[in-house]
């Protein structure tokens, strides 16, 4: 498997999506074409490798493995939020803490 295919993997899993959501949610007809695209059988196109991005909500460098960390600055709003949990926390429970809710926002509206 690439590197390419070990991300994509890893991001669905952790969100406990099926290969079939992630293929429809970006558009492609077979889901096949995305579990190739995870064992590294076939590479998406440009186009396909943003819809992959926004949907994962990490960079394309990330997906490329160009960039080995998907952290994003955290907002103000984001920082505010979990300093109001924890105000001892690190940067890096930090951005668990958003992740979290992120997940948590995005299952609430798949409902």
């Amino acid at each position: 498997m690439s590197e390419f295919g070990e991300r994509l993997t890893n991001l669905r899993e952790s969100r406990g999506w099926s290969k079939t959501y992630v293929a429809k949610a970006i558009g492609l007809s077979s889901m096949q074409t995305y579990a190739n695209y995870e064992y590294g059988r076939r590479e998406p196109d440009f186009n396909t490798v943003n819809k992959l991005a926004s949907l994962f909500d990490v960079s394309a460098d990330y997906l490329l493995g160009r960039k080995s960390s998907d952290d994003k600055p955290l907002t103000k709003n984001q920082k505010l939020i979990a300093y109001s949990i924890d105000p001892d926390i690190s940067d890096e429970e930090r951005r668990d803490i958003i992740e979290m809710v992120k997940i948590a926002m995005k299952n609430r509206r798949r409902v």
